[in-house]
């Protein structure tokens, strides 16, 4: 009977003590870059967004460690920059890598969580596929590129369809660039990924297992496909175009890009200029399908709240990278610049974090793995593969704390890898080739106090602090050449 008895004591125990650990909803949203309300841009249509930023802390220096998709989820994921692995690429699974890696969701799962994941979370296509590892239960994704209208694809198979499912794309024609369906919320990958996600919440609620759910919500990448209210809710006229549509003066040219990923998709030109009307149409679409991701946001806090989960669920949004609107006459991302690279980083975490609390501390995409095992109270993440964020808790506790002078990204761009930091008040790219590291480098400096919209390179006129800021980037190691 004492036997019976301690069993159901140590089984209630066991019970309390993964109840009282806090959940985790990591939110990852595809090619969002930090245009809207609570950044600023009151006139997008994002009350979901400015409503989870108002509820926690907003950074608002906040950088990705690699602009584009892949190699920025690996970073999320596993807490290593892309130097440290040498993966660059969209194609090269990290574990061809680094075999033995322990990716953010898997160590929560070594540690009493139920993880699972939903939609975009890690880079699917290209030849790049889920990792199992990650889940206690099979992954639940869905598509990146999802039309509706037969007139988008011609009832074909399409060359961004067949890369984001890894079939063959080879002389298979281009899709449409956006569509304006007036069709319902579930039409589309997002909005069955916020249905997928609120299930999981109920059973979550049901079960009382400490969870750890990521959501991959895959707008507002192209294409720029969204119901039409979505669309309806903008005015093209009046939306904002790029300030500046030229490269920096100085700028090496191959730092750049024009339409490259955006002229996969009909009726883009191969080159540029676009017509105004397009660049409008564009932009338009943009932002009706990042108005749509939010209602799916929405969707999916609202139920959280509605469970009573929000009490004791650590709420975190990360856009993958920033990206570019016709700004230096570039679109879409893969390039070393502000626009590409800032990014939004919102998190609500119950009992630590102030509404309405904000920011301006230097960040980056590899910081989240180690705040949250933190804000959890679990060890330290320790790999095998290489940690190379700081815990944001101190932020986040106090706004005013410092955890770094700057931020860490990079780029290969024209066979030479552009290894850059962001400070305060500059960015230094320090362009190397690959194929030979004994090369003299070339720099690009922009100074961001009188130079916000990166007009002009001035690394030849600014000695001084072009020495200042080698000698930050000389703290960080040698990068890893890239994986083939």
């Amino acid at each position: 009977m004492k036997i019976i008895r301690l069993t159901l004591l140590i089984l209630i125990l066991s019970t309390v003590a993964q109840a009282e650990k806090p959940n985790v909803l990591l939110i990852l949203v595809d090619d969002l870059k930090p245009s809207f309300g609570a950044y600023g841009d009151d006139w997008v249509k994002t009350p979901n967004l400015d409503s989870l930023a108002a509820s926690g802390m907003r950074f608002d220096m906040a950088y990705c460690n690699q602009a584009v998709c892949a190699p920025s989820r690996n970073n999320l994921l596993i807490g290593s920059r892309s130097t440290s692995t040498g993966i660059y690429s969209l194609g090269f699974h990290f574990r061809r890598a680094i075999p033995l890696a322990v990716t953010m969701p898997q160590y929560f799962m070594q540690h009493g969580y139920h993880s699972a994941g939903i939609g975009k979370v890690f880079h699917i296509g290209h030849g790049n596929i889920n990792d199992e590892k990650s889940w206690s239960v099979p992954f639940h994704p869905d598509k990146v590129i999802d039309y509706v209208l037969p007139e988008s694809t011609n009832g074909e198979l399409t060359k961004e369809e067949a890369l984001f499912s890894n079939q063959p794309a080879r002389g298979l024609p281009r899709g449409a660039a956006w569509e304006k369906a007036d069709v319902e919320d579930g039409a589309y990958a997002d909005g069955r990924i916020a249905a997928e996600g609120i299930q999981r919440l109920q059973n979550y609620e049901k079960n009382k297992k400490p969870f750890f759910l990521a959501l991959g919500f895959t707008k507002p990448h192209l294409p720029f496909c969204a119901p039409k209210k979505y669309w309806d809710l903008y005015d093209p006229a009046k939306l904002p175009l790029a300030k500046n549509t030229h490269p920096p003066k100085g700028a090496p040219k191959f730092a750049g890009k024009t339409l490259g990923e955006l002229n996969q998709y009909k009726p883009i030109p191969d080159s540029p200029p676009l017509s105004e009307e397009m660049v409008r149409t564009l932009i338009h679409g943009y932002y009706a399908s990042m108005s749509y991701m939010d209602s799916q946001v929405g969707r999916v806090l609202d139920e959280l709240h509605r469970l009573g989960l929000d009490q004791n669920t650590i709420v975190v949004l990360w856009g993958d990278h920033g990206y570019h609107l016709g700004d230096h006459g570039s679109w879409t991302k893969h390039t070393n610049y502000e626009q590409a690279n800032k990014i939004p980083i919102l998190i609500r975490a119950p009992g630590v974090t102030k509404p309405n609390s904000s920011s301006k501390e230097l960040v980056e995409t590899v910081d989240i793995f180690p705040t949250l095992t933190e804000l959890t109270g679990l060890p330290a993440p320790q790999g095998p593969q290489p940690i190379d964020g700081k815990s944001l808790v101190p932020v986040l506790k106090d706004p005013a704390a410092t955890v770094d002078d700057h931020a860490y990204h990079c780029f290969p761009k024209g066979g030479r890898l552009g290894r850059a930091i962001r400070t305060s008040r500059y960015r230094l790219v320090e362009w190397r080739p690959q194929m030979n590291e004994n090369a003299q480098p070339v720099f690009e400096l922009y100074d961001y106090k009188t130079d916000p919209l990166e007009t002009v390179n001035i690394a030849d006129q600014n000695l001084e602090v072009l020495e200042e800021l080698k000698a930050i980037l000389d703290r960080h190691p040698k990068a890893k050449s890239a994986k083939r």
